[in-house]
C-alpha cells in the first residue's frame, strides 16, 4: 500500500533490519563470537555488519522516495536506527580502547540533542530537514567508524598509546607512527602492522572531523530552530494586535451606531 500511512513495506524493512543488525555488531566487536563460530576476524565481520547496515540508511530513503512509500512509522524509525547503530559501534570502539571516550561522549550528546530538537520543532508543526553539515557528519561518521573497526584486527589499539594518553596534535612522536612512516616512504619493507598503524591514524584525525562537523551542524539545527521560532512569535504577536485591532474597530462602531 502506497501512502503516508503505509507501514509495512520494504523501506520500513530496511530500517528495521538496521536496528536488529545492532546486538549483533556489539557481539562481534566485543567477544569471539566471529573467530569461534564462523571462523571470520571479528574486523572483517563487523566492518561489513556496519557499512552493510549504514548502506540500508542510503537504501531505504531511496526506495521509500522512488515508490512513493514514505511513511510515518519510517520517518520515526529512520533517526533511531542511525543513531542506534552509530551509538553502538562508537561505545564499542571506545570498550576496545581505539577511540576517546570524550569524542564518542560529544558525538552521542550531539544525538541526542538534535532528536531531542526536532521533536520538540515536531510538536509545533516544524520539519526540520537534514542539514549539508549533518550529512557529511554521518558519512564522516560511517567512515571513521569503518577504519577504526579495521584497524584494530586485533581488537585492540595497534599503537601503545592510542586510546589512552596520545598526543593529539604532535602525532608523529609516536614511535610506531614513525615507524611504519619511514617504512612507507622507502626506509625497509611495510608490514601488516605499518598499515594498521597508519590507518588507526587515519581513523582518529577523522573522529576530529566528525566532533567538529557534530558541533558546527548542531549549532546550525538549533540557529534554524531559533530563528523559526522567533518567526512564529512575530507572526502570533502581529496576527494577536490585527485581532485586538479589528474588536477594537467592532467596539467603535457599536459605540457609534447607539448613539
Amino acid at each position: 500500500m502506497k501512502g503516508t500511512n503505509a507501514s509495512l513495506n520494504l523501506p520500513n524493512a530496511l530500517t528495521a533490519s538496521r536496528i536488529f543488525v545492532v546486538p549483533l555488531l556489539v557481539v562481534v566487536l566485543l567477544t569471539p563470537y566471529s573467530e569461534d563460530w564462523l571462523g571470520l576476524p571479528r574486523h572483517v565481520l563487523g566492518v561489513a555488519l556496519f557499512l552493510g547496515a549504514a548502506f540500508t540508511d542510503f537504501l531505504d530513503g531511496q526506495i521509500a522516495r522512488r515508490r512513493q512509500q514514505v511513511s510515518r512509522l519510517g520517518q520515526l524509525l529512520d533517526p533511531i536506527a542511525d543513531k542506534l547503530l552509530v551509538s553502538a559501534a562508537l561505545i564499542s570502539l571506545v570498550e576496545n580502547q581505539l577511540a576517546p571516550a570524550w569524542a564518542v561522549v560529544i558525538i552521542v550528546g550531539r544525538e541526542f540533542a538534535v532528536t531531542g530538537l526536532r521533536s520538540i520543532a515536531a510538536t509545533e508543526g516544524v520539519i526540520i530537514p537534514a542539514s549539508r553539515m549533518g550529512k557529511f557528519k554521518m558519512l564522516a561518521q560511517v567512515v571513521t567508524v569503518a577504519l577504526l573497526i579495521v584497524a584494530g584486527a586485533a581488537g585492540r589499539p595497534p599503537v601503545s598509546n592510542f586510546g589512552r594518553p596520545f598526543p593529539a596534535i604532535e602525532f608523529w612522536t609516536v614511535p610506531e607512527l614513525r615507524a611504519a612512516l619511514a617504512h612507507l616512504f622507502g626506509a625497509g619493507a611495510t608490514a601488516t602492522n605499518d598499515w594498521q598503524v597508519l590507518i588507526y591514524t587515519l581513523g582518529r584525525a577523522m573522529l576530529w572531523v566528525v566532533v567538529l562537523s557534530a558541533c558546527v551542524s548542531m549549532y546550525g539545527y538549533f540557529r534554524a530552530f531559533y530563528r523559526d521560532a522567533v518567526a512564529r512569535r512575530d507572526v502570533r504577536q502581529r496576527e494577536a494586535a490585527e485581532r485586538a485591532s479589528r474588536a477594537n474597530a467592532a467596539r467603535q462602531a457599536t459605540t457609534t451606531a447607539e448613539r
